[in-house]
């Protein structure tokens, strides 16, 4: 089943939903639909002028999302003017009115997930250890495409590996780590690098503790967890 796609968020609903060629009755008019969330992309790009990271963090989307909206939206709107089509404004699943929706939480921003998994792909199970991982499932929050880091080198090493696994996963671009236990020098580490951080999540999926975590079950940790260092 696919995923539901995160919420879009638009500066208000639009006054104005349907546009037609004058002088054309509009049951002779095909119609080409304009999804009000690219209307919103059109709206801050080509009216505001805003850059496409500008224009996606205000939507709380990631910037391709963003970019494939816009370009979507250009061509509906280029379809019905060279043509003489009607355009309507759509309602797209998953979009709010920041008039109805004061607040606008970060979560919904797209973000890389490194989860410490005993393998490759969102059913492999997540691997209790962060610093001697068999490797890391790193997830788009948004589309959920994930790629696989071996962690194969840190393994092996007498002592350290914490601390070379938290900067193999920052150069990787994540911004989150889920695992079972995070000892207190990877923690750090990893804070410096201004990543979250997740304990607590073995004995399920990659994807159980993604959702897990998108849905706010589960919450960054402080500190690393002194019970997780004994199970793991």
């Amino acid at each position: 089943m696919p995923r539901p796609r995160c919420c879009r968020f638009i500066e208000r609903d639009p006054c104005v939903r349907l546009f037609k060629p004058c002088g054309v009755i509009m049951r002779d008019l095909p119609v080409v639909d304009l999804p009000v969330d690219g209307l919103e992309a059109m709206r801050l790009a080509d009216l505001e002028g805003m850059t496409s990271e500008q224009g996606a963090e205000l939507m709380g989307v990631s910037r391709h999302t963003f970019g494939r909206m816009l370009a979507q939206a250009r061509r509906a709107a280029a379809e019905a003017l060279v043509h003489g089509h009607a355009l309507r404004i759509a309602q797209s699943a998953n979009v709010r009115s920041k008039s109805h929706d004061i607040s606008f939480p970060k979560e919904h921003k797209a973000m890389k997930i490194a989860v410490s998994s005993e393998g490759p792909g969102l059913e492999s199970m997540v691997d209790p250890r962060f610093g001697r991982a068999a490797g890391f499932v790193l997830v788009d929050s948004e589309t959920m495409d994930n790629t696989y880091l071996d962690n194969g080198a840190s393994q092996v090493l007498a002592q350290g590996a914490g601390i070379e696994t938290a900067q193999r996963v920052a150069e990787a671009g994540a911004e989150v780590v889920l695992s079972g236990y995070v000892g207190p020098k990877a923690f750090e580490a990893l804070k410096a690098a201004d990543i979250q951080i997740c304990q607590n999540l073995d004995g399920r999926t990659v994807r159980e503790a993604v959702d897990l975590f998108l849905s706010g079950k589960a919450s960054a940790a402080d500190a690393p967890n002194e019970e997780g260092r004994h199970k793991a």
